[in-house]
């Protein structure tokens, strides 16, 4: 069985705090630097996470001050989600 991709492991973990309610809209995601501390990886697959995740419509970045939650993803939003990291 293959390993799962960090970024895929990343955007699973967000989608399912947002599912369970732990996330709620207008919530702060923490820094790139905590997220790559809490995943133990690269910025990398972080920022190739959170912008899967904000092309789906998912989370919004606002520059300099932060990528926000949207609310809970919209049904048929997981093709963005799902494509191929291309890297």
């Amino acid at each position: 069985m293959p390993a799962v991709p960090v970024y895929r492991k990343i955007i699973n973990d967000i989608r399912e705090r947002i599912e369970s309610g732990e996330l709620k809209a207008g919530d702060k995601l923490p820094s790139i630097a905590e997220l790559m501390q809490a995943y133990e990886c690269s910025d990398t697959p972080v920022k190739a996470a959170l912008g899967r995740l904000q092309d789906a419509g998912v989370l919004e970045g606002h520059q300099g001050r932060g990528v926000y939650v949207m609310g809970k993803p919209v049904k048929g939003t997981s093709s963005a989600i799902s494509s191929s990291p291309g890297q």
